[in-house]
């Protein structure tokens, strides 16, 4: 939501950014973890080469959540910024100028007026976000095939 709200305000480049930000949506989830394969890898990583350390983070139960949920939070959150976008450009003019009127600040505005006008989107958001989980198979499959603490139900 953080990011929607950002792209919501009229800045430069905003379409770029959306762009940029919703591009890993449209990869695979197999294709996204061997991404994140190459950003992860003990060896050659890119995380590893820029930490200096050389941490295994697929292979060890302690790190292998985070790292799965980093990959798959990556690649959903275009799709989840995009939904909050489009809910952001549906609430009504009239309701934060009302309120700016009656000397609400900005974030008042936002968590008082806003936030409740987008509880359909928070419910859809809510529902995608559970769907994609229980679809997680491929990212887990290529990290380590279910294996070190990542074991899921399609896995088993």
């Amino acid at each position: 939501m953080f990011l929607a709200v950002l792209l919501d305000k009229e800045m430069r480049f905003s379409r770029f950014y959306q762009t940029a930000i919703y591009l890993p949506v449209v990869l695979s989830l197999a294709l996204v973890g061997f991404i994140w394969q190459l950003i992860y890898s003990r060896d050659q990583g890119l995380l590893n080469a820029v930490l200096h350390t050389q941490v295994d983070w697929y292979g060890d139960p302690n790190y292998n959540l985070w790292a799965a949920l980093l990959a798959t939070s990556w690649r959903h959150i275009g799709y989840i910024m995009l939904l909050y976008l489009a809910g952001l450009k549906a609430v009504d003019g009239s309701l934060r100028e009302a309120a700016a009127i009656d000397g609400a600040s900005e974030v008042q505005t936002f968590f008082r007026v806003v936030f409740p006008v987008m509880r359909p989107i928070n419910v859809i958001v809510l529902v995608v976000t559970v769907i994609e989980s229980l679809r997680a198979f491929d990212l887990v499959w290529v990290i380590n095939k279910g294996r070190n603490g990542l074991a899921l139900i399609a896995t088993l």
